[in-house]
């Protein structure tokens, strides 16, 4: 027992020290969890040796992680997918799955017969792709938000429900018959019911009689944690897969975000654990894991540059934002090791895989943070190969996205909006409402297929085309405008800035009246010296706004403030509400 507590210790202690170390050279903790138990493991240090205060350690990580992951699984989320991101989701992970086991079956690994999974079990780690990395780089970058990042969010979400089902039919795989099959989805079925009616008809009110105790809410989710797990082991289910329906069957009732926020500091906890856990059983690499680490790892990028890429295209959905999502998925999940580890508990695959896909793991969390933090330069350099490959683009391409729907040439619009995000969408209402004289002699110049679709149905003159490139400012008429607006701040601009933007516009046009939005008080001196004739600070009119509200909170007006706003939101129907 002591020797447990020691060994806890230690892990903690490594992940502690190299996480900071994670930090300073901009990756993911994870790695930094499994560079630890690697080193204090049998294969180096020798410091933590015990293999079952190994698998004691490993099995709570595992079952904790399950749980959280259950509980951020947003069930409303996958049921109103778009088409887009179904079409890409199951494209993706069945064809992902399928060129899996094809080619790990080709390459000699067993596939049932009694010899193992590992072939299956190698193709669904490389089918999933890292939650953390993808949304932690993505929220950095402030993408979250952007089709390509809404696109990237809702594929892993359907991921997640293919690693659920995926987790009920593990179990049955070596005895894989219909019956059993079918047994196991029922008992699955009978999982899923009991631990939905508890979380709707019992859980509720004992929740909101603890509301105001905060440990006893932390033990009630932990305890419900480990009641669903060992009913699930009851049932001959894993304990695991017990715990992600606990979680999932919190995340539907109204005291989540509550359980959540509470449970965080413990999941952040056993979650290093879980991962120091699969450090500690990396065995020393051999030639064999390396080479399989590399194969794994080139797998999953050109499989998910297919899976990913030609659903969003054939879909028209244009080279960039067919481009990007297969960019920012192309790693191994987190996920991928939780299955791969289940298989090595069940026996199902060797301990080398486990090993081979931990490195993978570690290599393409290491290239995809800095493919994705460098993902507009690269797309710019793969849109013209692909050009000349014979793949068209929305600007190039005939029919509602083509030629027709450009602007340029001598027939651009007097007022050139360049870029179009959420001020935009608001300057073309108001336009519609209060200025619809000059609606027709407006244009827009834009690269999100959906806005360019929107547009175009609306009767709005519109380009598909990327305003950092100079070529797309020539081609849209900018010299010929008169007033050329861009509204799109710094932080979401890829690839220029406004000032630079400025700049550009005026060695164009000379003679254009130039409107640019300034991010900070100082970069408006800055605009206005790179040629732009008004600069709008967008934070001095939130800030009349808000003067206003708190004069109307005073005076006891606020409600009927509030009711003229949305009297206003009624009337409006902007291209991106």
């Amino acid at each position: 027992m002591h020797e447990l507590i020691r060994d806890i210790a230690l892990c903690i202690g490594a992940a502690w020290l190299l996480g900071v170390v994670a930090q300073w050279l901009r990756q993911p903790a994870l790695l930094a969890y499994l560079v630890g138990g690697f080193l204090l493991g049998p294969a180096c240090l020798r410091w933590v040796h015990d293999a079952e205060a190994i698998d004691t350690i490993a099995e709570l990580g595992l079952i904790f992680l399950l749980f959280m992951i259950g509980l951020e699984i947003d069930l409303k989320k996958i049921v109103a997918a778009g088409r887009s991101i179904t079409v890409t989701a199951l494209v993706q992970i069945v064809g992902g799955c399928l060129l899996g086991v094809a080619v790990f079956g080709l390459c000699g690994f067993p596939l049932g017969g009694g010899k193992g999974w590992d072939a299956l079990y190698l193709a669904v780690a490389a089918a999933l792709s890292s939650t953390v990395i993808i949304v932690k780089v993505l929220y950095d970058r402030r993408e979250l938000d952007t089709l390509a990042g809404r696109i990237t969010l809702g594929v892993l979400v359907l991921q997640d429900l293919f690693a659920i089902l995926f987790l009920a039919v593990q179990p049955s795989l070596d005895q894989f018959a219909l019956s059993v099959l079918g047994l196991s989805f029922l008992r699955v079925v009978l999982l899923i019911a009991a631990a939905m009616a508890a979380s709707r008809y019992v859980l509720p009110p004992l929740f909101h009689k603890v509301a105001r105790l905060p440990e006893l809410v932390l033990v009630g989710a932990i305890a419900w944690c480990f009641l669903v797990g060992e009913l699930a082991a009851r049932l001959s289910l894993s304990r695991e897969m017990g715990a992600l329906i606990a979680g999932v069957a919190l995340s539907t009732f109204p005291y989540a975000l509550d359980v959540t926020a509470k449970v965080t500091s413990l999941r952040d906890f056993f979650v290093t654990l879980f991962f120091v856990g699969l450090g500690l059983k990396i065995p020393v690499p051999t030639g064999a894991m390396v080479v399989l680490a590399a194969g794994l790892a080139v797998f999953t990028v050109a499989s998910r540059s297919v899976t990913t890429f030609t659903p969003l295209y054939r879909m028209a959905s244009g080279l960039r934002l067919s481009l990007l999502p297969a960019v920012y998925l192309c790693q191994i999940s987190e996920f991928s090791l939780v299955v791969i580890e289940l298989g090595v508990k069940s026996r199902h695959v060797g301990p080398a895989v486990s090993g081979a896909a931990s490195l993978a793991f570690v290599g393409l969390a290491v290239l995809s943070t800095f493919g994705m933090t460098r993902s507009d330069p690269l797309v710019r350099r793969l849109i013209p190969w692909l050009k000349r490959a014979g793949l068209t683009d929305l600007d190039d391409t005939p029919g509602p996205h083509g030629p027709e729907a450009h602007v340029g040439h001598g027939h651009s619009g007097r007022i050139l909006i360049l870029g179009f995000f959420r001020t935009a969408s608001s300057l073309l209402e108001e336009l519609t409402r209060h200025a619809p004289d000059l609606l027709p002699q407006v244009a827009v110049v834009d690269f999100n297929p959906l806005v360019h679709a929107e547009l175009k149905r609306r009767g709005v003159k519109v380009v598909y085309g990327d305003i950092s490139q100079r070529d797309t400012l020539i081609h849209t008429g900018v010299a010929s405008a008169e007033v050329l607006i861009c509204t799109v701040p710094d932080s979401l601009l890829k690839g220029i800035t406004n000032e630079k933007l400025v700049r550009q516009l005026r060695e164009l046009n000379p003679k254009a009246r130039i409107i640019a939005p300034a991010d900070i008080l100082a970069d408006v001196p800055r605009l206005r010296a790179a040629g732009a004739d008004y600069v709008s600070v967008a934070r001095l009119g939130e800030a009349i706004d808000l003067c206003e509200a708190v004069r109307a909170a005073e005076e006891g007006l606020l409600d009927e403030k509030q009711a003229v706003l949305e009297l206003l939101l009624e009337k409006r129907a902007e291209v991106l509400p």
